[in-house]
């Protein structure tokens, strides 16, 4: 069955045309594959509502509203180069359509190859499981999320989109185990560690990007009891995976400086080795060391324990991850 009719087709055919070419100017999109599943993949299927700030709160935008100015303002912010919040839940975000540039970016970064079984952790609209299917078959794709309303919701907007990968209700942090193994494992929420489950569903030499204090880590997998990586230059906020406990700091310290608390850098070392080095401590290695890029940090998974490093997994700086 192909994908069912879509009113705003051709409206929203040229706001990606639009799209594409603001990603390019990003940086991204660089492999035609790539260029071509951003082309084609109608992004505004998988937001048919979400929620933008407003005066007293949030206020939905949705594709079925009587108002044509409130449609079309819909229709043009679901091409916006921003995440979109798609489901809130008494006051709490369960769930976003990342930014395009960063899913780009991240897709790019994972390195699939025709014939790829890939496995996403965090649902979400779907958007991401679209965009993987066009590129390596939907038949290579697993999608999974906790929320049975998730899942249901992605595999509606999967279909209308013509695409039916296989959509899974369980526990991100478990993986698959019935559809491994995998060469790539992507996730879209943030957790505190690697789970180990990931890597024994891995093929040999598979590739794990994962979102991890507030970067986006991409590590190789050895073997089920082993994996290395460092992070991306890259920025990245996301979800928490829910029951995943990821760590993020608690506010500001009591003397220690605005500027240096609200430095995106230094945010991510101090939610890097939170749990180890308090925020003095980390404030001085992260002075000592002359403000460190993410590109120096990385994880090492090997033995049945985890820790993050920087410069060199058995260098002087390392700390250890909860148990994954």
């Amino acid at each position: 069955m192909g994908a069912q009719r879509d009113e705003y087709a051709e409206a929203g055919a040229r706001a990606r045309r639009a799209l594409v070419r603001e990603i390019e100017a990003y940086g991204a999109l660089g492999d035609p594959a790539w260029r071509a599943a951003f082309s084609e993949v109608p992004r505004h299927l998988f937001v048919p509502s979400y929620y933008v700030s407003g005066i007293g709160g949030y206020e939905r935008l949705w594709s079925g509203d009587p108002d044509p100015a409130r449609r079309t303002r819909w229709l043009r912010g679901a091409y916006r180069d921003v995440p979109l919040a798609t489901r809130v839940r008494d006051g709490e975000l369960l769930t976003s359509s990342s930014q395009p540039s960063l899913m780009a970016e991240m897709l790019e970064t994972l390195d699939v190859r025709d014939g790829h079984d890939v496995l996403e952790i965090g649902a979400g609209t779907g958007y991401n499981a679209a965009l993987l299917s066009h590129r390596l078959g939907a038949e290579h794709v697993t999608t999974v999320d906790i929320d049975a309303e998730i899942t249901e919701s992605a595999r509606v907007h999967l279909a209308a989109a013509g695409h039916r990968p296989a959509v899974i209700t369980g526990d991100g942090a478990r993986g698959c185990p019935q559809r491994a193994p995998f060469d790539r494992i992507i996730a879209t929420c943030t957790l505190p560690s690697v789970p180990y489950a990931w890597l024994a569903q891995c093929r040999p030499d598979a590739l794990v990007l994962t979102p991890l204090s507030t970067g986006l880590l991409l590590l190789r997998v050895h073997d089920e009891a082993h994996a290395e990586g460092r992070f991306l230059a890259t920025s990245a906020y996301f979800v928490a995976l829910r029951g995943g406990n990821a760590r993020f700091p608690r506010g500001r310290p009591m003397g220690l400086p605005r500027h240096v608390f609200e430095d995106d850098r230094f945010q991510f070392v101090r939610t890097l080795v939170e749990g180890t080095l308090d925020a003095r401590e980390a404030l001085a290695l992260w002075q000592r060391e002359r403000r460190p890029e993410r590109e120096r940090f990385g994880v090492t998974v090997s033995g049945g324990r985890q820790w993050a490093w920087l410069d060199e997994p058995e260098g002087p700086y390392a700390w250890p991850l909860p148990s994954g």
